[in-house]
């Protein structure tokens, strides 16, 4: 690469790091830091835990953004420094180095620039992701815990805690459904262009012909409800049905009537928590997950007014989203985005990341159009 080369790249990728910079408002980030930092320092903080909560992720979770950027931009200021030395000096090495973290910068930056993309109503908010198993019998059942490990693997890479307040095991093997909440900022806003159904396609381990199979599971994810949206549900719209947790669990999970399914009786939605040891703590969690259903359920009914009203007959972009084949060839691919690798194992294993991000440009493009 020439240094006319290289200065184009530099002037690119700046350009690209400065409107992040605009987009994500560093100064009024700075002083919501400030602001946080003060009330992470209060005494009674964790009077209420909660809030406490609240607070420190979305501090360490702006620091961290603030770091980014700044970190960003150090490096791109350096590597005009490094190509002057290396090319004064004639160094290739050097020069080779100072490319290798052009290509660097690149990937780090573009990653950001996705992160600028969340700008909806609800992007910010934590994750109420919930699978289930659909057509495919056993195999779908497999698949549904499969998905499962997929995304609390993704998580995991990502530091995002994971709290997995129900799981309805299947007879055979794997799961009827599972409901967990990702507990970091914007975790809504990138995992939102996950929802829809997944397709399986392999040799089934539960044929005792080998034969190949095809087998679906669905991803739903909401926004978690924050406390100034909840609303009072009458007693008499609520039905509590107290049970014994199923499936693997450790001392005392099995053996009492500790979980809680919760039937909102207008609506017909019903949620469960059995991962408490108390039936008081299971049942405040399973309300969490019913006014995050409720919510989505009227932000539904409202789009599908204005729908209705701009004659937008078009279905849900999140249907069929994704296929996986393991047989007789190695692909999953994004039926969206034509996004697609040959490392089936790798995502199987949460590196999902390139299709999270096509996924979010995708989204992005269709908004605007």
């Amino acid at each position: 690469m020439t240094s006319i080369e290289a200065a184009e790249r530099l002037a690119e990728l700046a350009n690209t790091l400065s409107s992040i910079e605009t987009v994500l408002d560093i100064p009024a980030m700075r002083a919501s830091i400030a602001d946080l930092e003060e009330q992470a320092s209060a005494p009674d903080l964790w009077d209420d835990q909660a809030k406490a909560q609240a607070v420190t992720s979305k501090l360490s979770f702006q620091l961290g953004d603030l770091r980014r950027v700044e970190g960003l931009r150090r490096r791109l200021d350096d590597v005009p420094i490094l190509l002057e030395l290396a090319e004064a000096e004639g160094d290739e090495a050097s020069t080779a180095e100072a490319m290798k973290e052009l290509d660097a910068l690149k990937i780090a930056i573009d990653e950001l620039e996705v992160r600028t993309l969340l700008s909806g109503e609800y992007d910010a908010r934590e994750a109420l992701v919930t699978i289930r198993s659909e057509a495919g019998g056993v195999d779908a059942a497999d698949w549904a815990e499969m998905l499962l490990r997929m995304y609390t693997r993704y998580c995991e890479r990502h530091g995002w805690p994971v709290d997995v307040y129900e799981t309805s095991y299947a007879e055979e093997a794997g799961i009827k459904s599972a409901t967990f909440a990702v507990k970091a900022p914007y975790a809504y806003g990138t995992l939102s262009v996950e929802q829809g159904t997944h397709r399986l396609v392999r040799i089934s381990p539960f044929d005792n012909q080998g034969r190949r199979q095809t087998s679906f599971a669905g991803v739903e994810v909401i926004p978690v409800v924050e406390q100034a949206e909840t609303a009072d549900i009458p007693d008499d719209d609520l039905r509590v049905d107290v049970y014994r947790s199923s499936g693997p669990g450790g001392q005392g999970v099995n053996t009492t009537d500790s979980a809680v399914r919760l039937t909102h009786i207008p609506t017909g939605i019903v949620v469960s928590c059995q991962n408490e040891r108390s039936q008081i703590q299971n049942k405040a969690t399973a309300m969490v997950v019913l006014q995050a259903k409720l919510l989505e359920k009227q932000r539904q009914e409202d789009r599908a007014k204005m729908d209705a009203l701009k004659g937008d007959n078009s279905g849900s972009w999140g249907n069929q989203m994704r296929s996986y084949v393991l047989h007789p060839y190695q692909m999953v691919k994004d039926l969206r985005t034509e996004t697609e690798t040959g490392n089936t194992s790798g995502v199987l294993d949460g590196e999902i990341d390139e299709f999270v991000e096509s996924g979010i440009r995708w989204r992005k493009q269709q908004q605007t159009a």
